[in-house]
């Protein structure tokens, strides 16, 4: 079975991660979104209702799990048996930061990490410009999943 992880802290979910995610379903049987619990780190969005964001957004899609995690990733996909990290890059900088988490974790275990570019559309959005525009009381639906606008 190919199984892999898609990791981040989804504070919140944005349409970005949406797109990888769908993209990533295609790849693999398997695709577990792993929520990262960092302590800290302070969220805008609780543990529980991320996770919540996300099941809703992917109610109909058997292949997905959601997870979360502390420690290291790599110790994660241990655990769960999964031999892929999925990552979404946006653009140069991501590609450059994601590079040498790759080569690290790849140092670390024999897990292989699978980059999609994010689609063009999309890969201006941010977690942390999601929440700029929820703090200021903005329009979100062009940002993120249907699940979270509900808020």
């Amino acid at each position: 079975m190919r199984r892999a992880i898609f990791p981040g802290s989804f504070d919140p979910v944005t349409l970005g991660h949406y797109d990888i995610i769908n993209r990533g379903i295609t790849l693999f049987d398997e695709l577990i979104i792993a929520i990262g619990v960092n302590s800290d780190k302070k969220y805008m969005f609780s543990l529980e209702d991320r996770k919540q964001f996300i099941k809703e957004a992917f109610i109909d899609e058997p292949k997905i799990k959601v997870l979360t995690y502390e420690g290291l990733t790599v110790d994660f996909c241990k655990k769960v048996n999964a031999n892929f990290i999925l990552r979404g890059l946006r653009n140069p900088a991501d590609f450059e930061f994601e590079k040498a988490i790759a080569h690290t974790n790849r140092k670390l275990s024999e897990i292989e990490t699978v980059f999609l570019l994010t689609s063009s559309g999309k890969s201006y959005i941010s977690s942390s410009i999601v929440r700029d525009v929820i703090k200021n009381g903005g329009d979100v639906s062009g940002l993120v999943p249907e699940s979270v606008r509900i808020l």
